[in-house]
């Protein structure tokens, strides 16, 4: 599709999945569209490692709210099952925990249920029923003006309470997630559990507000596995975007966003090029902007007080190997002994001697089980507390031994052992995303008013907007695409254009679809 050159242009800075989904938005608008991107391919944190095994995820593993995703592919009337193989998972994770036990629980609540009662009681059982039924309530009534709104609305949130009182309960507005949980749940196991969804967005369990139980129910109404790896999503979209006529330029950096009488009006690239531009989405960390790292003319577009306080970073393993152990799932998680002595520690900026590992078996799931012996492709997750300040370049060379030694207590051996090339830590994060002292979900969401005060797509610089996991409504993959769409609602109206999109279904609404669209299947519609 040629561009056409009277059209007004908008330059995307990054090919995240906030940024590529901004991207589709404006060109379906009629925009010409230029994504550029320093990295060599598109996905920003959605990123694959060479391996024996072929390409293994080194980024984001969980694809939930998939109509979001869907959306994305109906702008120019395609279907996202053409272009992608999804398998959904009935097993949402397995659980391990050093004491001994195992717990599966699945995107069936009937049959998580049953698996808790075997594993802890009927009282826990119980127990288990009461919190799902509060998350389930918490993200319905959260959903609409907090996530699908461009602007988070108190009186929205307010309006939701009034007419549902129960939620005052549910969202325990003066506790943290783990003290919710301690009045939830009798057995300790499954407030670590569920405390651990905290770490999905970047925060500890002690510091993240009890309102963020709603994950859970993102989570339980479904959650697919997208044969041959996250990173092909990523490409998709990427190919797509080039097929509908978008610009994209990779393995080049954007060094400065030129303003002029306080409006972005170009972007100067690392080797000199200047693009002009209309209007300029920043697919980023906002951190980035108000620490000069694009220019001084942007440095006010966002609050400095809004994103220094830090999400949680990460040591990531991507590696393949020979699996010996407990029979895994696709997603598995291998508790610490106590989630005190482990999130005590990363607060404090340091790392615990004993800390949780998730483990994703790529090669493995509902469909899919290797044979004993084969080289599977694995990523392992360690929460990390981010850097200190710029420049830090402290590493954890405990890092592997510690992973070895956890896996090594749960009976698990890898063959050949993972390597110190294979893994990626809070210091290279800091390289690969700038100013983000490592922090890969931006900034952190500990404390109830923290969605409130994440930046929003309009920032403070006419003509600039943001879009990714630090902007609103935060982390995770289907958040960073919504981010994406509230960039381009935002354009479409300061340009006087028509949003014609209507929202896109999530779990537990309706499937609404667009003019251009058609009509978006919810989880329980075919393909």
């Amino acid at each position: 599709m040629p561009m056409d050159r009277t059209k007004t242009e908008a330059v995307v800075i990054g090919a995240g999945m906030g940024g590529l989904s901004a991207a589709l938005y404006l060109r379906a608008l009629g925009l010409n569209v230029t994504v550029i991107e320093a990295m060599t391919h598109p996905g920003g944190k959605i990123r694959a490692c060479p391996s024996a095994a072929g390409p293994v995820d080194a980024g984001p593993t969980v694809l939930t709210m998939l109509p979001v995703f869907r959306a994305l592919f109906g702008l120019s009337g395609e279907r996202m099952d053409r272009h992608l193989r999804l398998e959904e998972e009935p097993i949402l994770a397995r659980h391990f925990w050093p004491q001994g036990g195992r717990l599966d629980l699945y995107s069936d609540p009937d049959r998580s249920a049953r698996a808790i009662e075997t594993f802890a009681g009927s009282k826990a059982a119980r127990e288990f029923e009461k919190f799902r039924a509060g998350a389930a309530r918490l993200f319905e009534a959260f959903r609409a003006p907090m996530m699908e709104a461009a602007r988070p609305s108190r009186a929205g949130v307010v309006a939701k309470i009034l007419r549902a009182p129960q939620l005052i309960r549910d969202m325990a507005p003066h506790q943290s997630l783990e003290q919710m949980l301690t009045t939830r749940f009798t057995d300790p196991r499954l407030r670590q559990l569920f405390g651990r969804y905290a770490t999905y967005v970047g925060a500890t369990p002690h510091a993240a507000p009890a309102l963020l139980a709603l994950i859970w129910r993102a989570e339980e109404a479904g959650i697919w596995r997208v044969t041959g790896g996250m990173h092909r999503l990523a490409e998709a979209l990427a190919g797509l975007a080039v097929r509908q006529g978008i610009v994209t330029r990779f393995g080049t950096a954007v060094a400065d966003i030129e303003t002029e009488d306080a409006r972005a009006t170009a972007v100067r690239l690392s080797d000199g090029t200047r693009i002009g531009a209309d209007v300029v989405v920043f697919n980023g960390d906002p951190r980035a902007l108000s620490s000069g790292r694009l220019g001084a003319g942007v440095c006010r577009a966002v609050r400095a007080g809004a994103v220094e306080r830090r999400s949680l970073s990460a040591h990531v393993l991507a590696c393949a190997a020979r699996w010996t152990g407990p029979e895994l799932a696709h997603h598995n998680v291998f508790f610490a002994r106590d989630p005190r002595d482990e999130f005590g520690p990363i607060a404090g900026g340091q790392m615990p001697r004993d800390a949780t590992l998730y483990l994703c078996a790529q090669d493995r799931g509902a469909a899919a089980t290797p044979q004993a012996g084969t080289v599977e492709r694995f990523e392992i997750i360690e929460n990390a507390p981010p850097l200190a300040a710029e420049g830090d370049e402290r590493g954890d060379p405990e890092c592997l031994t510690r992973i070895t030694r956890a896996l090594c207590g749960f009976g698990a051996k890898m063959d050949p052992a993972p390597s110190q090339a294979e893994l990626t830590g809070p210091r290279q994060f800091a390289r690969m995303f700038p100013a983000s002292l490592g922090a890969i979900y931006g900034q952190s969401p500990a404390g109830l008013t923290a969605a409130f005060k994440r930046p929003r797509a309009r920032s403070r610089i006419r003509g600039l907007y943001l879009a990714g996991g630090g902007a609103h409504p935060g982390a995770g993959l289907p958040m960073a695409a919504l981010s994406g769409r509230h960039a381009a609602e935002a354009i479409a109206r300061d340009l006087g254009l028509t949003w014609r999109f209507h929202p896109t279904a999530t779990p537990g609404g309706m499937s609404t679809g667009s003019p251009i669209a058609g009509a978006m299947p919810s989880r329980s519609s075919p393909s």
